[in-house]
């Protein structure tokens, strides 16, 4: 397995919409998309990541992978286990929404305050191809939609309301993390 360079904001790849999945490339366990997706897990782990959307990592295809346990970026958020998503799509999007600041792989050093629903209903494929579908709620609803964003060619700098709220993260440890965002 490999750690994969990560896009970062500028790179054309993470403006583009991401490719759908031929959902017979994952029967084969052994085979190149399997691999990428062990990358993919490998990368998000090595970069200290709670998600990581393949657009990320230089490769224009719908898929997502998702793990979080004891993040210092996030604490005290609840677990997520490692999880691949194929070609995911949200609906129901809920109207009430919550702030939380928001990092990326992709734009490391930034931290933003970005208002998401506070849950979402997912369907995807997992990297065996059965189908899921799932009502995701919390964290792990803001964290889908963030991952899911990247698919669309989308950062979370697009869906910030206020850019005054913008920080390196230095910058955030040292003046808002303590803060409650007043939205």
């Amino acid at each position: 397995m490999a750690v994969l360079k990560v896009a970062k904001l500028g790179n054309p790849v993470l403006r583009q919409v991401a490719k759908q999945v031929d959902l017979k490339e994952l029967s084969d366990q052994q085979g190149e998309l399997q691999s990428f997706i062990d990358d993919m897990i490998d990368t998000m782990r090595e970069e200290g990541g709670v998600g990581l959307a393949a657009p990320q990592v230089n490769r224009s295809l719908q898929i997502v992978v998702l793990e979080y346990e004891n993040n210092e970026r996030y604490p005290g958020e609840s677990s997520i286990p490692v999880t691949a998503l194929i070609n995911p799509v949200l609906s129901d999007y809920s109207e009430e929404k919550d702030s939380g600041w928001e990092s990326c792989l992709s734009l490391i050093d930034f931290r933003g305050l970005v208002r998401r629903s506070r849950s979402v209903t997912l369907n995807a494929y997992d990297r065996e191809g059965n189908k899921i579908e799932k009502r995701s709620t919390g964290f792990e609803a803001v964290v889908l939609q963030h991952e899911i964003d990247h698919l669309n060619g989308k950062v979370f700098l697009d869906r910030m309301e206020d850019l005054t709220q913008l920080a390196y993260q230095e910058e955030f440890e040292e003046f808002w993390l303590k803060k409650d965002p007043v939205l």
